[in-house]
């Protein structure tokens, strides 16, 4: 049987400026670039929970909430939330930080991700130790994500 972890054991952080590049034609922050961060950063929390490699199977979740501009420096915190069998629930949250080092909430995204065994086949990954009130809530809202996710499939068919 595979040792629990707990969620801090995999929370990760991340810091970008965004730079010209990245703005799109109303000098805001490209959505595509922001979630190519936010996929990154959701890869390492399940790599560091799992032990393997992972895909991205699921975005279930991104909410714009705020823009970031050029200058801007954006800090991502992802967790896990969730976990199944082989699946990852994991949370980034994106702020954007101000040279006085308060943050402001601008997105918030909720990823599955699946770990890989070396053949590139779904493999088990080890259960998620709860430790908080807000880590045991995010897990039963995470159920309730999983739920949703699970009858969308069953629609689409």
């Amino acid at each position: 049987m595979l040792q629990a972890k707990a969620v801090a054991q995999s929370r990760t952080e991340q810091t970008q400026i965004v730079m010209p590049r990245h703005i799109n034609g109303s000098d805001r922050i490209f959505g595509g670039q922001l979630m190519e961060w936010i996929d990154i950063l959701a890869g390492v929390v399940a790599r560091r929970h799992s032990g393997h490699d992972v895909t991205t199977a699921a975005v279930d979740n991104l909410q714009f909430k705020a823009p970031a501009h050029v200058g801007d420096t954006m800090a991502l915190v992802g967790q896990i939330t969730h976990i199944g069998h082989t699946s990852m629930e994991v949370r980034v949250d994106t702020f954007v930080e101000g040279l006085d080092g308060e943050k402001h909430l601008v997105n918030t995204a909720y990823l599955v991700l699946v770990a890989l065994d070396d053949q590139g086949q779904p493999t088990p990954v080890p259960p998620l130790l709860l430790e908080t009130e807000e880590e045991r809530r995010e897990w039963e809202a995470g159920i309730r994500r999983y739920n949703l996710r699970k009858q969308r499939r069953i629609e689409a068919y």
